[in-house]
């Protein structure tokens, strides 16, 4: 049996801009000391003039990236989720998101799954913070297709876009022949009738394969892929709650304020369904390998499949 590809989706976000801007000449880069590890320095390679580090400083950065944006060029804005999010929020709100400028985020090393950087640098409150801007696209790809594919989507459309990237590699699910990445659209990965799993990012091929451990002991789950958290595929998951009477959702993400809280709001306006979150449970992560924090904090296969089992009995 073949071994599963694997890739990291900030390698994807590096390489898909290098497609795009061998394509585009208005498309532009910016880094915040941190291309080696955002993938940027893979563009910047290949179009020096076109890639601008702006040193430690991610909130002059979101400025600089909000200037250009008015000239007609497209700025992917670079850096750690946990910068871009985090420490230049009120620029990303004031000087991006008030004026709906035409601005990308490139927020790689995400969650937990950071690893040994330890909890200042894993960011589990970014898809929080992000929802509470107007206007604010955010899409979580939970692989090396669904990047690629959403880094194009954000250069195609008009506004600014969150785009959420991680650090650990993790298997390519999205390569079969009649996948599409559509903005504000989810992916039924596998249809159920006993439950729905809603999950994002990093978490959709753990849940995938919870799915698979569920189907031993007799439990039918649907799996749906939410890649863009907004706007979100309500139609999709209202249907799918209503079809299998319960909703588990699972994000590398803090429980409060992320997928979980979003499709909550859904569903208690449109269709009450229990609901179990999985994700951060609003704690702090801490240093370790990325692997073991995943098994720790329980949003591994393994793990998701013994909440969702203790959960349904």
């Amino acid at each position: 049996m073949s071994e599963v590809k694997k890739i990291a989706t900030r390698v994807s976000y590096g390489n898909a801009l290098v497609e795009l801007g061998r394509k585009h000449d208005n498309l532009v880069v910016l880094d915040a000391d941190l291309a080696a590890a955002t993938q940027t320095a893979i563009f910047k390679k290949e179009f020096p003039k076109r890639h601008i580090d702006c040193g430690i400083a991610e909130c002059n950065m979101m400025g600089i990236a909000a200037g250009i944006s008015t000239t007609g060029k497209i700025p992917f804005a670079s850096s750690f989720a946990m910068f871009a999010a985090g420490r230049a929020f009120e620029q990303v709100r004031n000087s991006i998101g008030y004026p709906h400028l035409n601005v990308k985020i490139g927020a790689t090393h995400a969650g937990i799954s950071v690893g040994e950087d330890g909890a200042t640098h894993q960011c589990n409150e970014d898809i929080a913070l992000m929802r509470t801007i107007p206007g604010m696209t955010i899409i979580n790809p939970s692989d090396d297709v669904e990047a690629r594919a959403a880094v194009e989507a954000a250069y195609e459309m008009e506004g600014p876009v969150y785009l959420r990237f991680g650090r650990l590699a993790v298997p390519v699910i999205n390569d079969g022949p009649d996948y599409k990445f559509e903005l504000g659209k989810g992916v039924v990965l596998k249809e159920g009738k006993d439950l729905t799993i809603v999950a994002t990012g990093l978490c959709v091929s753990e849940a995938l394969e919870a799915a698979k451990k569920l189907a031993d002991d007799g439990v039918d789950a649907k799996v749906i892929n939410i890649h863009t958290i907004k706007p979100l595929d309500e139609e999709l998951i209202v249907a799918a709650a209503k079809e299998t009477g319960k909703v588990v959702t699972v994000e590398e993400h803090s429980v409060i304020g992320g997928l979980g809280s979003a499709v909550c709001d859904v569903l208690s306006a449109n269709a009450p369904t229990p609901v179990l979150k999985i994700g951060v449970q609003d704690v702090f992560g801490e240093s370790g390998a990325a692997v073991k924090l995943l098994e720790k904090y329980g949003l591994d296969a393994q793990g998701i499949y013994k909440q969702i089992k203790g959960w349904i009995e």
